[in-house]
């Protein structure tokens, strides 16, 4: 399996150096030269399998032969056997038709565990064989902080810096990155907004020098890794509701696109997905795209669903690419034009294509905690809030009644116990291992949206310091 960048400028690589990469050298982001297809039979096989055996499956074709076949699946168990329930991800109905997709049963309660649980164990088997370390930089607007930070806690060949936007970020998910004493883990609250913390980490892997002097790799969705084992869930939810032989339909909360997008990879593999629905909460950037071609950045509006709260969508590259028959130079064209101006706009064939396959509804924070009430009052059941916009969405949005609609449950409702409470009333507690969550002592630095200082920073305080 060889890779392409996006924008067409960087050699073609392997599986273990876009890994290690994370963003290409010339600001694209990594896709798969050709798309791997598995067959119905391939398909129906999966059904059954527990979930680290179908996962390493799925992981293999992107792979190749950069990590042997036993070696995958060794890493697969190891990762999904911190997971706190018997499926990691099982499948819960919530109305005729309609699944909840839990995937926040791993150890920092959030769907990004999913991948950066194993990314993390990746890291190791390359870096060991290698005999290199890296400088792991990424942004969270809330989850993958936390759950990049419990993968790479205390490895040996990397340093990790995390950098979140400063009070915009729920407690519980600020205390689950500031409260880890590993000395190999940095956290960094950014005086901004989350796209000002991803264009800083963009800024740096651009830096070149900084770049290969401390040989950054990258734990955000922009690191292909991340999609790749994402989309195994597509497949354990499509196969457990009866694909191949049913049609199945997700509806995704989704800020920075690439929980939507490793869903789109499932289906360019041969999942038989009908639609996907993508739930925006009022920072809406994709679903006015979606109503009317034109990507337009506006301000961010703090949230209930901070997640979320994105007005650069930076996976959405990767599907520009498809859109756009793989022609890296108008890619690289549109997306300079975005930067440039804050504005994109698709020719009306172009958004036809992709109305074919994509709707996106929007829920404001009002919205939000009326259904997180109306799910309690229904079922007893506590959802976070951005599984209530996706709900939301799933309900605006649902086709066809026969087609089963997976919504996906991306956080556990006690990381937003504020908005969970003020909706049903009642507390959301945290899982025994994080009980004393709230007692535990921070360990954070406070910088302005400067990427000199953030530089300045990740120098004194990386093990790699003499290299730069």
């Amino acid at each position: 399996m060889r890779y392409v960048s996006t924008r067409g400028e960087t050699a073609h690589l392997g599986f273990e150096d876009v890994l290690l990469a994370g963003l290409a050298r010339d600001g694209g982001l990594y896709v798969p030269e050709s798309w791997p297809r598995l067959a119905p039979d391939q398909i129906r096989a999966l059904a059954g399998l527990n979930y680290a055996e179908l996962a390493a499956r799925i992981i293999a074709p992107f792979v190749g032969d950069a990590v042997d076949d036993a070696e995958l699946h060794r890493i697969c168990r190891d990762a999904y056997s911190r997971f706190n329930h018997p499926a990691v991800a099982p499948l819960v109905e919530i109305d005729r038709n309609v699944w909840l997709l839990e995937l926040f049963h791993g150890p920092t309660l959030a769907f990004k565990d999913f991948a950066l649980q194993v990314l993390g164990r990746l890291f190791d088997h390359v870096l060991k064989k290698r005999g290199q370390r890296v400088t792991v930089i990424g942004a969270t607007s809330g989850d993958t902080g936390s759950a990049a930070i419990e993968a790479c806690r205390d490895r040996d060949a990397v340093d990790i810096f995390i950098l979140h936007p400063k009070g915009r970020v729920s407690d519980v998910q600020r205390r689950q990155m500031t409260t880890v004493p590993s000395l190999n883990v940095h956290n960094i609250a950014i005086q901004g907004t989350f796209d000002d913390c991803q264009d800083l980490v963009k800024g740096m892997f651009n830096d070149r020098p900084f770049r290969e002097a401390f040989r950054l790799s990258s734990v955000n969705s922009i690191n292909w890794a991340r999609i790749v084992a994402q989309t195994a869930y597509y497949f354990a939810a499509a196969t457990a509701l009866g694909a191949p032989e049913r049609r199945i339909a997700f509806c995704v909360p989704t800020g920075n696109f690439g929980n939507v997008y490793a869903g789109y990879v499932a289906r360019q593999m041969g999942l038989p997905v009908e639609r996907f629905i993508i739930a925006t909460n009022q920072n809406d950037i994709l679903a006015r795209f979606f109503a009317t071609g034109r990507m337009e950045i506006q301000p961010v509006a703090p949230s209930y669903s901070p997640s979320m709260d994105i007005q650069v969508p930076s996976n959405f590259e990767r599907l520009l690419f498809e859109v756009l028959d793989r022609d890296a130079a108008a890619v690289a064209r549109a997306m300079g034009e975005f930067r440039e101006r804050g504005v994109m706009t698709l020719a009306p064939e172009q958004l036809r294509a992709l109305k074919a396959l994509f709707a996106a509804a929007r829920c404001d924070d009002d919205r939000t905690l009326a259904v997180i009430a109306e799910v309690h009052a229904r079922s007893g059941m506590l959802v976070d809030p951005h599984t209530a916009v996706g709900i939301a969405a799933a309900k605006e949005l649902r086709g066809d009644p026969s087609v089963p609609l997976v919504v996906l449950a991306t956080a556990h409702p006690a990381k937003f116990s504020e908005a969970v409470t003020r909706a049903t009333g009642v507390s959301p507690t945290l899982p025994p291992a994080l009980a004393d969550l709230m007692d535990r002592p921070e360990r954070c630095t406070v910088l302005p949206n400067n990427l000199r200082a953030v530089e300045d920073f990740v120098r004194t305080r990386n093990s790699l310091r003499g290299a730069a």
